[in-house]
C-alpha cells in the first residue's frame, strides 16, 4: 500500500480507502461488511469513511460494531463522519440537520456512539449550509477540536470560495480552518479537483478524500447493456442518479475506455481508479465495493496506476474530451 499526506497536514492516508455510502445496510449485511472491512484492513487500507446520513445512521452502527469486534489498535486506522443531512431522513426536526453549532456538536456525539470510538479522525461538513454563518461552523469545529472529539475537520462538496471564507475566518480568530475537502472525482467529473481547487492546494494546503471514482458504477461497464437488478441504480430512491448517469454519449465513452483497458491488460474499473490516483492532489480515493471480488479487483489500481504512461493518458483524454481548461 502507498500512503499520502492529507494535504499539508501530517496525517497519512492509504491512497485508496473504504467507504459505505450506499452499501452498508442496503447492499451489504453485517457479515459481509465485516469481511470487506477486514480484507481492506489486511491490505493496509487505513481510512474508513462514513456519515450520519448513510442508511439513517445504520451504516455507522455496523461499522462501529465491526471496529469493536476486530480489536484493531485505534492508532492504526482513520475513521470519519459527516454532518449536515441528519439521520432521521424526512422526519428530521429543525435542529436535527444543517450546520448549526447545536447540530454539529450533537451529531458528533451521536457518531461517536454509533462508531464506538472516542474521537473522529476526520469530521466533514457534508454540504454548505446557507442558513448558518460560516463563522459559527468554524467556531463549532474548533470547540470539538479542543475537546479532542475530532482531530481534523473539513468540507464535502463546498466551493473553493466557501472553503476560503472558512479559512479566512479561522485565520482572523487564530482558529484551525478546514484541512480537507471531499469532492466527487472521476473521469466524468473533473472541474472541482483539477481546476476550481487548484489554487487551494498550495495556498492553504488543501487535502482531498475523493469519492465515486467509478461514477456510481458507470465506469465498470456494467450499465452498457442496461441496469442489473442487483446494482446500486436499481435501488429505490436512486432514480435521480440513474437519470444523471445513463446517457448514450456516456455509454459510448465507457465502451471506448473499455477497449483501452483491454489493450493494456487491465479491467475498466482498475483503469478508472488508477487514473484518479495519477493526480497528486488526490490524497485518497474512496472505494465503495459491495462484494469481496470487487474490492480485490479495485485494489489492483494501487499496483498499476504508475503504468499509465503519458501516451495511455492521452488516449483516455481523446475519448473523454473533457479536460478542464485552466486559466493562463
Amino acid at each position: 500500500m502507498e500512503y499520502r499526506r492529507l494535504g499539508q497536514s501530517g496525517l497519512q492516508l492509504s491512497i485508496v480507502s473504504y467507504g459505505s455510502w450506499t452499501t452498508f445496510h442496503q447492499q451489504v449485511d453485517e457479515k459481509l461488511a465485516d469481511e470487506l472491512m477486514g480484507y481492506a484492513y489486511d491490505q493496509d487500507i487505513n481510512f474508513f469513511d462514513n456519515a450520519e446520513g448513510y442508511a439513517h445512521g445504520e451504516s455507522e452502527r455496523i461499522m462501529g460494531k465491526i471496529f469493536k469486534q476486530k480489536h484493531w489498535e485505534r492508532s492504526s486506522f482513520v475513521v470519519s463522519s459527516k454532518v449536515f443531512f441528519g439521520w432521521h431522513g424526512k422526519d428530521n426536526k429543525p435542529n436535527q440537520k444543517g450546520l448549526s453549532r447545536k447540530h454539529i456538536i450533537e451529531a458528533c456525539n451521536e457518531a461517536l456512539q454509533r462508531l464506538q470510538v472516542e474521537y473522529l479522525d476526520l469530521y466533514f461538513c457534508h454540504r454548505p449550509d446557507p442558513e448558518t454563518p460560516v463563522a459559527e461552523v468554524v467556531w463549532a469545529m474548533n470547540h470539538l477540536l479542543q475537546q479532542g472529539k475530532i482531530l481534523y475537520w473539513g468540507t464535502s462538496e463546498w466551493s473553493a470560495g466557501q472553503i476560503m471564507e472558512a479559512h479566512m475566518i479561522a485565520e482572523r480568530y487564530h482558529l484551525i480552518g478546514p484541512t480537507m475537502e471531499q469532492p466527487e472525482y472521476n473521469l466524468f467529473n473533473r472541474e472541482k479537483v483539477e481546476k476550481e481547487f487548484l489554487p487551494l492546494y498550495s495556498s492553504i494546503g488543501l487535502g482531498t478524500t475523493t469519492w465515486s471514482p467509478l461514477a456510481s458504477g458507470l465506469l465498470t461497464g456494467k450499465y452498457n447493456a442496461g441496469i442489473p437488478r442487483d446494482s446500486r441504480l436499481a435501488l429505490p430512491g436512486y432514480e435521480w442518479l440513474k437519470e444523471k448517469l445513463i446517457t448514450p454519449e456516456k455509454i459510448e465513452k465507457v465502451k471506448a475506455l473499455q477497449r483501452i483497458a483491454e489493450d493494456i491488460g487491465i479491467s475498466l474499473p482498475v483503469l478508472a481508479i488508477a487514473w484518479c490516483l495519477c493526480n497528486p492532489h488526490v490524497s485518497t480515493t474512496i472505494l465503495g465495493a459491495s462484494k469481496l471480488s470487487q474490492l480485490q479487483e479495485n485494489l489492483k489500481a494501487v499496483e498499476v496506476y504508475r503504468q499509465l504512461t503519458p501516451e495511455i493518458r492521452q488516449r483516455i483524454e481523446t475519448v473523454m474530451q473533457n479536460n478542464p481548461v485552466l486559466p493562463h
